[in-house]
């Protein structure tokens, strides 16, 4: 049974705490998985308020762990990722207006980023597995939205995390991390068509059939035994510019962010950054991009065109998890993770004076943020 029987997120009338001031026509949703909820937040002018609070989860007496969350392109639906169930994880579709469930979607092992078709028609979940036996090849989860049925599980590579549709549909690209790769899948046939070595792997994937993969073989893999190299990437997100020209990887064991030309899925460039670079996100002009620093408490502003970091921007809370923007561009907002008791938080960044003009806290471990249209 649904927890607390059937919290068809809204039945039991999410909180409401309304902001002051004009309405912004957005909000920041927010899920914190360790306390099975979705935060969504009020923008202001240079403030964040709580608007209000939806309970998610299958489970009445454990942790059911929501990890991302993505908005349809049509605004009217958003989805989260659900990493523990009985066994596997899902996806659910909720809808944006009012807060009740719409479908459920089974996914494999520990679901994390979710990526959707710019017809919102199709979802793209990345398996990562993060409790399993490892090495081994994890799967991407496809699932068709309107009805949402899980159309097929691709097998992909060892440990997939960060998963992007690029702009025209076309692609989805993968970032893996144990075993150091960047793959591509062709949406048309869902098959993975490329891949490319981010880093030497950092862990070889043992009875991985590449030929029934319909890929080439992995290539730099270290034994299993063998200790992760210095120069090692362990891509955790990977995101696409606007032109769908160029791919970025955050590289959380090489403390850097990957530029990759899409056209070639070759590496063009490499920047250092702080510690534990984790999350990637450009901005909507195309003119910035932010990473976040997870094991260094901060996020790195980098210039898109001569790709050098302009400024690092220290965060309210140490552990540094996601990026999004305002639809206008003004405004970043990062969510980082809580420690124990104490709770997480998002920042609010002003792209212009390149401060932090707000923090408000958030509960039971925030990771994924995204973005919701309340009108135009």
């Amino acid at each position: 049974m649904l927890k607390c029987a059937l919290v068809v997120a809204g039945l039991l009338g999410p909180t409401v705490l309304l902001a002051q001031g004009s309405d912004p026509g957005y909000r920041l949703g927010i899920v914190s998985e360790s306390g099975d909820i979705v935060t969504w937040l009020r923008p202001g002018d240079g403030t964040l308020s709580r608007d209000r609070v939806v309970q998610v989860g299958i489970m009445p007496t454990d942790i059911d762990g929501p990890h991302n969350i993505t908005v349809s392109p049509d605004q009217r639906f958003y989805y989260v990722s659900v990493a523990h169930g009985t066994p596997f994880g899902s996806l659910w579709k909720l809808d944006a207006a009012t807060d009740t469930l719409v479908g459920r979607a089974p996914l494999e092992m520990f679901p994390t980023t979710i990526s959707l078709t710019p017809d919102g028609e199709l979802a793209f979940v990345a398996n990562s597995d993060f409790y399993g036996d490892h090495p081994r090849a994890n799967v991407v989860s496809v699932v068709h939205t309107p009805t949402m049925s899980t159309i097929t599980h691709i097998a992909a590579c060892d440990m997939p995390h960060g998963v992007k549709v690029n702009h025209a549909g076309s692609s989805v690209y993968i970032s893996c991390m144990n075993s150091d790769e960047l793959l591509e899948i062709e949406v048309a046939t869902l098959r993975i068509t490329r891949r490319a070595a981010t880093g030497e792997a950092m862990k070889a994937i043992a009875g991985m059939d590449h030929g029934a993969m319909n890929h080439a073989p992995q290539s730099s893999a270290s034994s299993p035994s063998s200790p992760a190299p210095d120069h090692s990437c362990m891509p955790t997100f990977v995101s696409v510019s606007a032109d769908d020209r160029t791919l970025y990887l955050a590289c959380n064991h090489g403390n850097s962010l990957q530029v990759w030309d899409a056209a070639t899925l070759e590496k063009r460039s490499e920047i250092s950054l702080g510690a534990g670079a984790y999350n990637v996100e450009p901005s909507p002009d195309g003119r910035w991009i932010i990473v976040t620093n997870k094991k260094a408490q901060s996020f790195s502003l980098v210039d898109a065109h001569s790709l050098s970091e302009v400024v690092r921007v220290p965060t309210t809370k140490k552990i540094v998890h996601g990026v999004a923007y305002s639809p206008d561009g003004r405004y970043a907002f990062v969510s980082q993770e809580s420690i124990g008791a104490d709770p997480g938080a998002v920042d609010m960044f002003d792209l212009t004076t390149r401060k932090v003009v707000a923090t408000t806290p958030v509960p039971a471990q925030p990771t994924g943020i995204t973005v919701l249209r309340t009108h135009p």
